[in-house]
């Protein structure tokens, strides 16, 4: 039995308009284009040199438009086979040398990686409620002005280590982008 594919369009950068396809699956949620444009307006159009994070890749449509958009080094971690397999067709077929795919859990992959990063996607599967124990884990993972893109079923209510920086909703969909504590304070 063939599974449905799915398609988005790239909506900024060097490869806007392009398409990307994606598996089907009851857990995958593309980050509907009007989020996706809410969220590269509030981190900035460019992302030049930045590297960026996107755990449970999924679609791939966070990672790959900021590659699009410049950042230097996308690592994409996504668990499902099928799904792992789109994501390394979309890279070639876009050429897209600054995108690693990492074929792994996401928590191992959080336990096991010492990278730092500017920007953190964090959209996982919502059944599995992993939001609370992933957040404690990113931290030591985030450069100095790090942030956390996360997308969420209900708004979550950060603990006293994280602030949310700015939020929105779409429908079912809740965003917000979130920073460290200290992060903040340095701002003024």
């Amino acid at each position: 039995m063939a599974l449905t594919q799915g398609k988005l369009r790239i909506i900024g950068g060097c490869w806007r308009s392009r398409m990307i396809t994606f598996p089907y699956l009851p857990d995958l949620r593309p980050t509907p284009d009007r989020v996706r444009e809410t969220l590269f307006n509030w981190l900035g159009q460019d992302l030049d040199g930045m590297c960026c994070l996107d755990l449970f890749a999924g679609s791939g449509a966070l990672g790959f438009e900021a590659a699009s958009r410049g950042a230097a080094k996308v690592i994409m971690v996504e668990s499902d086979n099928r799904v792992y397999k789109a994501l390394l067709e979309n890279r070639d077929k876009l050429k897209a040398n600054q995108i690693e795919l990492v074929n792994m859990d996401a928590t191992v992959f959080l336990a096991s990686d010492k990278r730092q990063f500017d920007v953190v996607f964090l959209d996982p599967p919502y059944r599995l409620q992993l939001v609370p124990e992933i957040m404690s884990l990113l931290p030591p993972l985030l450069t100095k002005r790090g942030q956390v893109y996360l997308e969420t079923k209900t708004p979550w209510i950060p603990d006293q280590q994280w602030q949310i920086w700015r939020k929105g909703k779409a429908g079912k969909v809740n965003y917000q982008l979130l920073e460290l504590h200290t992060v903040l304070d340095n701002h003024g």
